[in-house]
């Protein structure tokens, strides 16, 4: 059997070894009701723990006009880490990739964009601001908990609270996958070449 001259190509490998992708981590969420902090406990647990070079870890709390503008800083990833309403019993843990808005082609001066309270924070609303102001990511994907409550009030209920430590394997291996990824631009099946 004769090997295909394909068997045996490897990908280009930049000078100085394949780049690490720059990836953001994102807790967000309000402390003050109750399991909308849980992005923000799961940030407190992350830190200090080692995380893969190119790889950033902040507590963005509800401050989304921030993010926005540290997401224009070039970053290939973003992994938001939030409550996060996703019909499952309180305390489910799951991941999901979020769609990216694309930038405007061309700035419109009469366009204003989304309205944008500093202390705020909707991922949607964060997104879209930042393809607003001519910023692009090439992937974000949210570490979410179903919230039992969202009620005047600090601190995680019991069952959020028990799941804060599934959520931080879970980045901890989201992580791991980003930065095995040294081309964030194709699909994350691998299925389709990164555009030309």
């Amino acid at each position: 059997m004769t090997s295909s001259p394909l068997d045996t190509m490897t990908e280009a490998v930049p000078p100085g070894g394949p780049t690490r992708p720059q990836v953001l981590v994102a807790g967000i969420g309000n402390i003050f009701f109750g399991d909308d902090g849980f992005g923000v406990e799961v940030i407190e647990r992350l830190a200090g723990r080692p995380v893969p070079e190119g790889v950033k870890v902040v507590d963005f709390g509800i401050r989304g006009l921030h993010l926005a503008y540290e997401l224009l800083d070039g970053y290939d990833a973003l992994v938001l880490i939030d409550a996060l309403p996703i019909g499952e019993a309180p305390g489910t843990v799951a991941l999901v990739e979020a769609e990216v808005p694309e930038a405007p082609t061309e700035p419109d001066p009469e366009a204003t964009g989304p309205a944008v309270d500093a202390h705020s924070m909707s991922p949607a609303v964060v997104l879209s601001t930042l393809a607003h102001l001519g910023g692009t990511i090439d992937r974000v994907l949210v570490v979410g908990c179903q919230p039992a409550t969202v009620a005047e009030g600090m601190g995680l209920s019991d069952v959020v609270a028990a799941s804060v430590d599934q959520a931080v394997a879970l980045v901890e291996e989201v992580l791991a996958d980003l930065a095995a990824d040294t081309d964030l631009s194709t699909d994350p099946e691998g299925t389709e070449p990164p555009p030309p």
